[in-house]
């Protein structure tokens, strides 16, 4: 696909092979008949299981599809940077390639934009279907960086967002900065609002984050995020006259 594109949806991904052609398949299908272009921005975070080969076939019977292989393993948050910068929608889309967000909601997050004129719409997990440990560790995460960061975000670590993308592009960028993103908005004078979706237990693959992930790195990821509110410029220009 080449030019600008209506809608970027932007999947960052590592080791997950077996999962990418039923994700490329339901995408294709959740957002058929919407009208507009979109492309899947796929970002391969150093996979050593064959995904990025994977994605190159899934190519050819699929021009949407835009690869970017990162040259080593480098997180999360330079995943979703590099396909940030590589995405070319005015809407953007984050979501993971683990199957566990489902993509028929992408429609419904994209028509709560449209409804409540925010800056973004952020999905938030309903009837979890994950073990009860890692529950757990999603709500001490999701606690850590609320209460350090005077939020009230119900699902920080919900990957299923949707995003203007001037809005988006102008965040700082920083490892870590992919649990915060509406923090950070709000930060810069956007407005966040929220919506339930679905979520789906992992058919294939392994999860990637573990107690370390989310709450230990969370804590010190919030004390820098809770810095850079406490140091943001805040000022109107009341008249400019040249």
């Amino acid at each position: 696909m080449s030019g600008p594109a209506d809608l970027s949806l932007v999947v960052p991904l590592h080791n997950e092979r077996e999962n990418l052609p039923l994700l490329i398949e339901e995408i294709g299908r959740s957002l058929s008949g919407r009208g507009g272009s979109y492309e899947v921005v796929a970002v391969d975070d150093g996979s050593t299981d064959g995904s990025l080969d994977a994605l190159k076939a899934l190519k050819r019977d699929h021009p949407e599809l835009h690869i970017v292989a990162l040259a080593a393993r480098a997180g999360q948050s330079a995943a979703f940077a590099a396909g940030f910068r590589a995405a070319r929608g005015r809407t953007i889309v984050t979501l993971d390639a683990d199957l566990q967000n489902d993509p028929a909601d992408i429609p419904l997050l994209l028509a709560e934009l449209e409804r409540s004129g925010a800056t973004a719409v952020v999905g938030y997990r309903v009837n979890r279907r994950d073990g009860g440990w890692r529950r757990l560790q999603s709500r001490l995460a999701n606690g850590v960086r609320n209460r350090l960061n005077g939020e009230t975000i119900r699902d920080t670590g919900c990957s299923l967002k949707v995003f203007r993308a001037d809005a988006l592009r102008a965040l700082p960028l920083f490892n870590g900065m992919h649990r915060f993103l509406p923090t950070l908005i709000k930060l810069h004078g956007g407005t966040v609002a929220e919506a339930p979706v679905r979520h789906r237990p992992r058919r294939f693959g392994t999860t990637k984050y573990g107690m370390w992930n989310r709450a230990f790195r969370s804590f010190a990821d919030a004390l820098a995020v809770r810095w850079m509110q406490r140091r943001a410029l805040r000022y109107r220009v009341r008249e400019d006259l040249p």
